[in-house]
């Protein structure tokens, strides 16, 4: 048998048992998604399930806990999705700039009070809390009223949390967890300054 006809028969059988996987999940369900992890990329990578809920036409939230302080970029490229997209950034920017507890919780519990409007907003299809992690790490929101309101989200809305630091409980809740993993990044390791459409 020649090299050429092995792979092809190596093909088959692949194709033959992805055929049976897909005929074997017919379930539908809206997902917890958490993305989490040292590395970038968290927020990149919410940003494309959002932009392809919109290109499929589902109406998306995106609700940002500590961003605020600034005009993200992200903002400005999703502004053409109109009524479809629901963008707001909710909090002042980093904690170490703001250095007020009690008005960073006061932020992100306004946040949070109305990404939960949302995610009960059975229109909506898809419900990005930016950073919520972060939020829930440093004790601005609790871990037990978070966690209500995903288990309460209406049964087809996707959910996709994201930040550094996910705590356990929300990584036993949700459906997919990606942790993204730091190996090597500029600003560390050549003194490089963050920049535009990198970083911001």
């Amino acid at each position: 048998m020649t090299n050429t006809e092995q792979y092809r028969q190596k093909m088959q059988r692949r194709q033959e048992v992805q055929r049976q996987r897909l005929e074997e999940r017919q379930e539908e369900k809206g997902l917890i998604i958490v993305h989490t992890g040292e590395g970038k990329g968290k927020t990149t990578a919410a940003l494309g399930m959002v932009l392809r809920s919109l290109g499929h036409g589902y109406k998306v939230a995106i609700i940002q806990f500590i961003k605020g302080a600034w005009e993200p970029a992200e903002k400005a490229a999703f502004q053409a999705w109109g009524d479809q997209l629901i963008f707001r950034a909710m909090g002042e920017g980093f904690t170490w700039d703001t250095q007020d507890r009690e008005r960073d919780t006061a932020n992100a519990q306004a946040a949070w009070e109305l990404g939960l409007s949302l995610l009960k907003d059975r229109q909506i299809n898809l419900v990005l809390f930016d950073e919520i992690n972060i939020a829930l790490k440093l004790g601005y929101l609790s871990m037990s009223e978070v966690l209500k309101g995903l288990a309460e989200k209406p049964e087809s809305t996707h959910a996709i949390l994201t930040g550094r630091g996910a705590m356990p409980e929300l990584i036993a809740q949700a459906d997919l967890v990606t942790e993204m993993k730091l190996i090597k990044h500029p600003f560390r390791e050549q003194g490089i300054k963050a920049q535009a459409g990198i970083e911001f």
